[in-house]
C-alpha cells in the first residue's frame, strides 16, 4: 500500500469512526443472578429493577419444578422505554435475551388483561424460554459441538439445519409460542389472562355467528395473520384457543406433556403432539373447530334467551379497528378513526343519516386496536390526534376536520388517552413516561411543551386510561387499574387537581372486569360506558344521582365506545371483521344471562391449573440470589455464539472451513470470522486459502476479507468471490426516524488489493491491481402499506450517492441520484411506481473504473440477496451481467405491482407457500449522452412472480421466476428468463 493512499484511507477512517462517540459511551448498568442478567440504560429505571429481578427469579424456580427447566445459558433482559406502551419480546437463539419496555400495557377492550405487569410479562415471556430452548440430551450433544445454538444466517443457509440440531422446538408457528404461553401466563396470575379474556371469548362468538372462516393449522400463519384486521394477533387468539381446548379435552397435564421437552421426546412440535395426544394435529383442529361452533353456538342460545338489543346501522360495512368517536352536530356525522385491510388508516366522516362516509386524513402509524387517541373541540372545527401510536413515542397533532388540514402540535410527548373540555378549553391527557402514568392538563395554543402541566404522578402499578371530561370542565372520570389486577370507574374534581389534591372517589368497581370507554353524556349526568360484567360487552349507564351501574344493551357478541346522541346511542358493535358502527335505544334492562368462558370451564373440569398460581415474588430474599451489580462492559462481554462448518465455492472451486460467531449477550458487539480452504489441485496456490473477518459495533461494520468466497457462487449466474484483499469499514445510522419518516446516511471506506476484477462487476477486469474506495449516500423513505400488503404501496423514495475512488495517483469520482414515486390504483393493493435514477461519473470511458455497468435480473438460482432486484438501478433485465456500460446514465423504470394472491392452504406445516406476488416493469436506458458517437439506448420490458415460502414454521423463503425482453438501438432483441430461490 502506498504511503499515500495510506493517509488517504486512515484520514478518512477519523472521518467515519469519531463522530457520535458519545453513544458507544453510553453508560449500561448491570444486576445479574445466577440464571439471569438485567441491564438498564437510564438510572431513573433502577427503582423498578429489584422487583423485576424478584420476578424473574420467582417465575424460574417456579419452571424449574414445573417442567424441570434448567437454564442453558443466562437470560439477559434489557429494560427500556423505548415505546408509550408495554411491549415485551423473546429470542433463544443464539442467546437467551429478552426486550422489556417499562411502559404500562394497553387496556383497550381487555385485549391484554394483567396483574401486576412485570410479575405478569416474566411469566409469559420466561416461558418461551422455556418451551424454546429446553433442551434434550440429544438437543445438548449439538449445542456442545456447534459450541452453542447456531443462529441460522443467510449468507450460510447450512446453518439452517445446525439451528435445528441445537433448537428443534425454535421451529414451530408463532401460534403454538404465543399459545402456550398465554395459556400458563393466565393460571399464574391466578386466572388474570387471556385464557380467561372476554375478548378472546368475543372473538370467536363472533365468528361463529357471521359464519366467518376458521384457518386451518397452514392457513392460520400464511393468510389469517397478514390478511385480518387483527394481523399477528391471530397467533395469540387462535393460539390460546387451541391451548385451552385441549386442556379440557385432554388435561392439562398432556398439554405441559407436549410442549416440555424431554430426552424421551420427539424434537418436532407437531410429532410430539402426535406422540402425547394420540392424533395428528390437523385432524384435532378440526375437531377444535367443530367444538368451537357448538360453544359458541350454547353462548349464542343463551345470550338470546333475553330479547337481543335491536341495532340500526349507520354503516354496514366492518371497520376493522377504530378510535374513540365524536358526534360532529353540525354536520350530522361521525367522526372516527378506522384501521382495515385494503385501506391506510384514517380519520372518516360518517353522515348518520345516509351512512355515506368521507375519507378526512390519513393517520401515520395507527395503533392495532385503538388506531389513534382522539378528542374533538366542535367549536374551533379541530379533532386531537396522536400519531406512532403502534411504536416511539407518541406526538399530539391536531387536524381540522373542515379543511383537512393537519398540524404537528408537540413532538414526543407521549400523551394519549385524551378529552377536551369545550368549558375552559383545556385538553387533558394520560402521559407515559418512565413506567409511571402521569394525567397531565393542556393549556391552549397546545403548540409547546410549555403548554403541558403534569397534574398528577400515579406510583408503579396504577395506571389509568379512558379518560373523560364533564360538560362544565369540573370533572374528570377515568379507569384505574390498580396493581392487583383490579380495575374501577373514578372521579376527579379538576378544582382539588390544580390545587395539588392527588384525592379521587370511587364510582363503581366491577367483578374481574373492568369499566372501558365511560364517557359523560351531553347533560352530565350520567356516564356511558362498556364492559365484560356478564361475560359479554354491553354498555352500561352511570347515574350520578342516584348513584347506580345500570346495564343498558343485551349484545350478541359485543358493544363498544358508546357516545350519547339523544334519545339514543351510536355504539360499535363487534363482527368477525372488525368494528361497525350502530345506533341503539338509550333505555335500561334488567334482565341479561352471563355465559361460560372455556377457561373457566379449564378450571372447572380441571381445578389443577388454580394450583399453579405463582407465590408472591417478595418472598425471592434478593440478596442472596444477585451475584454482580454495576457496569454492563460490553466488550468484555463479547463470547462465542458458536463455531460449525461451513462449504462455499471460490470461482469454479469448492471449498470448505469454519464460520466463528461472536457476540456479547446484548447483541451491541458482534463480528464472525470465516475461514475456509479449496482442496482442488486445479485452485492456484496463492488463492486456495480464503479468509473474512467481519466485526459489527452500531453503527459501525468493519469487514476484512482474503480471496472471499461465497455459498451462492455454486449457483450463479451472479459471482461475488474473488480473488485479491480488502480492508472496508462502514457507518450507517439515521439522520431522521420518525415513521414513516426515514432518512439514513452511508459513509463506506475501503481498500482493494491484489485485484483481477472489479469488487461489484464480474464481467468487467480491473485495470489496475488496487484501488482506495470512499463512498458517502443520503437515503430517504416516507412510504406506507396497508393491512395485507406485502410491499410498500405508496410514498416516496429518494438516495443521493457520491462515489471518490483513488486508482494508479488518478482520482474517480462518480455521483447518482435516485427518485421512486408511487402510488395506488383503484385495485386494492396495486400500485404505480415511478423509479428513476441518473450518474455522472468524470474519467475515461476506457477505464473500468470510471465506468458504470448495467443488465440482468442479477438474482442466483439460489440466492440470500433481495428478491426484487430488478428496481436496482445498475441491473437491467433481458441484457447480459455488466453489458451496457457508460460514464454518464439515465434510467427510468414504471412498475406496476398487482395485489397478492393468497393461499389459505398450499403446502403443509413444514413448508407452505403464503402468497404469490407479480410485478410488471418497463424501462428505458441512455448512456454516455454527452458524445452521441458512444451513446447506448436500451430498454425493456418483463414481469416478476414471487412466491412466498414459510420452512419449518421459523424460516421465510422466496421463488421468484423472472422474464424479461431487451433491446437496444442496432442490435436485435434479446430475452432473458430469470428463476431464483431467495433462502430466507
Amino acid at each position: 500500500m502506498r504511503p499515500r493512499t495510506l493517509s488517504i484511507l486512515l484520514a478518512a477512517l477519523l472521518v467515519v469512526v469519531l463522530p457520535l462517540r458519545s453513544r458507544a459511551q453510553l453508560d449500561f448498568q448491570s444486576v445479574e443472578t445466577r440464571h439471569m442478567r438485567v441491564i438498564y440504560y437510564d438510572p431513573e429505571h433502577a427503582y423498578i429493577i429489584p422487583h423485576l429481578v424478584r420476578c424473574f427469579e420467582n417465575s424460574m424456580a417456579f419452571y424449574h419444578g414445573f417442567v424441570g427447566y434448567q437454564p442453558y445459558e443466562h437470560v439477559t433482559i434489557l429494560l427500556q422505554d423505548f415505546d408509550d406502551y408495554g411491549y415485551a419480546g423473546t429470542s433463544t437463539i443464539p442467546n437467551n435475551y429478552l426486550t422489556l419496555g417499562i411502559e404500562p400495557f394497553e387496556y383497550v377492550y381487555e385485549t391484554c388483561p394483567t396483574n401486576e405487569r412485570f410479575n405478569w410479562v416474566i411469566n409469559h415471556e420466561l416461558f418461551h424460554v422455556v418451551a424454546s430452548e429446553k433442551a434434550s440430551h440429544l438437543d445438548r450433544v449439538w449445542r456442545g459441538i456447534f459450541q452453542g445454538k447456531v443462529l441460522a444466517e443467510s449468507d450460510n443457509p447450512e446453518s439452517m439445519i445446525y439451528a435445528y440440531l441445537t433448537s428443534p422446538r425454535r421451529f414451530a408457528p408463532r401460534w403454538y409460542h404465543e399459545g402456550i404461553a398465554v395459556f400458563i401466563e393466565t393460571w399464574l396470575a391466578g386466572g388474570i389472562g387471556r385464557s380467561l379474556a372476554g375478548y378472546d371469548e368475543m372473538t370467536f362468538r363472533a365468528m361463529v355467528r357471521d359464519d366467518a372462516y376458521f384457518y386451518d393449522v397452514v392457513g392460520l400463519e400464511s393468510e389469517g395473520t397478514s390478511s385480518d384486521f387483527q394481523i399477528g394477533q391471530n397467533s395469540y387468539l387462535y393460539g390460546t384457543r387451541f391451548m385451552s381446548h385441549l386442556a379440557l379435552k385432554y388435561g392439562p397435564e398432556k398439554v405441559i406433556a407436549w410442549v416440555n421437552r424431554t430426552d424421551d421426546s420427539k424434537a418436532y412440535y407437531a410429532s410430539q403432539f402426535k406422540k402425547v395426544f394420540g392424533v395428528g394435529l390437523d385432524d384435532e383442529w378440526k375437531a377444535w373447530i367443530a367444538f368451537e361452533h357448538d360453544w359458541q353456538n350454547h353462548n349464542l342460545g343463551v345470550i338470546r334467551e333475553y330479547p337481543i338489543t335491536q341495532e340500526r346501522a349507520v354503516f354496514e360495512q366492518a371497520l376493522g379497528s377504530v378510535s374513540r368517536g365524536f358526534i360532529d352536530h353540525q354536520k350530522n356525522r361521525l367522526l372516527v378513526a378506522v384501521n382495515y385491510p385494503g385501506e391506510f388508516a384514517h380519520v372518516a366522516g360518517i353522515d348518520l343519516a345516509t351512512g355515506e362516509i368521507e375519507k378526512i386524513h390519513n393517520v401515520q402509524t395507527p395503533a392495532l386496536y385503538y388506531v389513534t387517541s382522539l378528542a374533538f373541540d366542535e367549536a374551533s372545527r379541530r379533532l386531537f390526534y396522536t400519531t406512532n401510536n403502534g411504536k416511539h413515542w407518541r406526538d399530539l397533532n391536531a387536524l381540522d376536520v373542515d379543511t383537512k388540514v393537519s398540524t404537528r402540535l408537540v413532538t414526543d410527548c407521549r400523551i394519549g388517552d385524551l378529552a377536551y373540555s369545550p368549558a375552559d378549553s383545556i385538553l387533558w391527557g394520560v402521559q407515559h413516561h418512565n413506567g409511571i402514568s402521569t394525567l397531565v392538563r393542556i393549556a391552549s395554543p397546545y403548540n409547546a411543551w410549555q403548554c403541558i402541566l403534569p397534574i398528577m404522578d400515579f406510583r408503579y402499578g396504577t395506571d389509568i386510561f379512558d379518560v373523560d371530561v364533564s360538560p362544565d370542565g369540573k370533572t374528570l372520570t377515568s379507569g384505574m387499574l390498580e396493581i392487583n389486577g383490579s380495575v374501577k370507574l373514578v372521579r376527579y374534581e379538576t378544582e382539588d387537581l390544580l390545587k395539588g389534591n392527588a384525592g379521587y372517589s370511587v364510582l363503581y368497581e366491577f367483578d374481574k372486569t373492568g369499566p372501558a370507554n365511560f364517557v359523560f353524556a351531553p347533560d352530565g349526568r350520567h356516564l356511558y360506558g362498556t364492559s365484560y360484567q356478564t361475560g359479554v360487552s354491553n354498555v352500561f349507564r352511570w347515574d350520578f344521582a342516584n348513584e347506580k351501574m345500570e346495564c343498558v344493551t343485551n349484545a350478541e357478541v359485543g358493544y363498544f365506545r358508546p357516545i350519547p346522541n339523544g334519545d339514543s346511542l351510536v355504539v360499535f358493535s363487534y363482527s368477525a371483521n372488525g368494528f361497525r358502527p350502530v345506533m341503539v335505544a338509550d333505555t335500561t334492562l334488567e334482565d341479561v344471562n352471563a355465559i361460560r368462558y372455556l377457561g373457566n370451564e379449564v378450571a372447572v373440569e380441571h381445578p389443577v391449573v388454580m394450583e399453579w398460581k405463582l407465590g408472591s415474588p417478595r418472598e425471592v430474599d434478593l440478596d442472596s440470589v444477585t451475584t454482580y451489580r454495576g457496569t454492563y462492559h460490553k466488550f468484555k462481554s463479547v463470547t462465542t455464539s458458536s463455531l460449525y462448518p461451513i462449504t462455499e465455492q471460490y470461482k469454479v472451486y469448492p471449498s470448505v472451513g469454519l464460520r466463528w460467531n461472536l457476540m456479547d449477550p446484548l447483541g451491541l458487539h458482534g463480528g464472525d470470522v470465516k475461514l475456509g480452504v479449496s482442496p482442488s489441485l486445479d485452485c492456484p496456490d496463492d488463492e486456495r486459502v480464503h479468509a473474512e473477518l467481519m466485526y459489527r459495533h452500531f453503527p459501525h461494520t468493519f469487514r476484512a476479507v482474503y480471496n472471499p468466497a461465497d455459498f451462492y457462487d455454486y449457483f450463479g449466474p451472479t459471482k461475488t468471490s474473488r480473488k485479491g484483499y480488502a480492508f472496508m469499514v462502514q457507518r450507517n445510522d439515521y439522520l431522521i426516524s420518525d415513521r414513516p419518516r426515514s432518512l439514513s446516511y452511508t459513509i463506506d471506506l475501503a481498500y482493494y488489493g491484489g485485484l483481477e476484477r472489479l469488487p461489484y462487476n464480474q464481467n468487467v477486469l480491473a485495470t489496475f491491481d488496487s484501488y482506495t474506495a470512499a463512498t458517502a449516500s443520503l437515503d430517504y423513505s416516507r412510504t406506507q402499506s396497508s393491512i395485507g400488503a406485502v410491499d410498500a404501496e405508496k410514498g416516496i423514495k429518494w438516495s443521493l450517492a457520491l462515489d471518490l475512488n483513488y486508482v494508479n495517483t488518478d482520482f474517480y469520482t462518480k455521483g447518482t441520484g435516485e427518485l421512486d414515486v408511487g402510488f395506488l390504483t383503484p385495485i386494492d393493493h396495486s400500485s404505480i411506481w415511478l423509479r428513476g435514477a441518473a450518474g455522472y461519473s468524470r474519467g475515461d470511458r476506457d477505464d473500468s473504473f470510471a465506468s458504470f455497468y448495467f443488465g440482468g435480473f442479477g438474482n442466483n438460482y439460489v440466492d440470500h440477496r433481495e428478491v426484487k432486484r430488478y428496481r436496482n438501478f445498475e441491473r437491467f433485465p433481458g441484457a447480459e451481467l455488466d453489458e451496457v456500460a457508460g460514464t454518464n446514465f439515465t434510467r427510468l423504470m414504471t412498475e406496476w405491482t398487482l395485489p397478492p394472491l393468497r393461499f389459505r392452504r398450499v403446502g403443509f406445516p413444514q413448508l407452505y407457500c403464503t402468497y404469490a406476488r407479480a410485478a410488471l416493469f418497463a424501462t428505458g436506458l441512455l448512456t454516455n449522452l454527452d458524445d452521441t458517437g458512444f451513446r447506448r439506448e436500451a430498454g425493456n420490458v418483463g414481469g416478476q412472480v414471487d412466491f412466498r415460502l414459510v420452512i419449518f414454521s421459523a424460516l421465510e423463503s422466496t421463488l421468484s421466476v423472472g422474464y424479461a425482453a431487451f433491446k437496444e438501438e442496432g442490435h436485435a432483441m434479446d430475452t432473458e428468463f430469470m428463476i431464483s430461490l431467495k433462502i430466507m
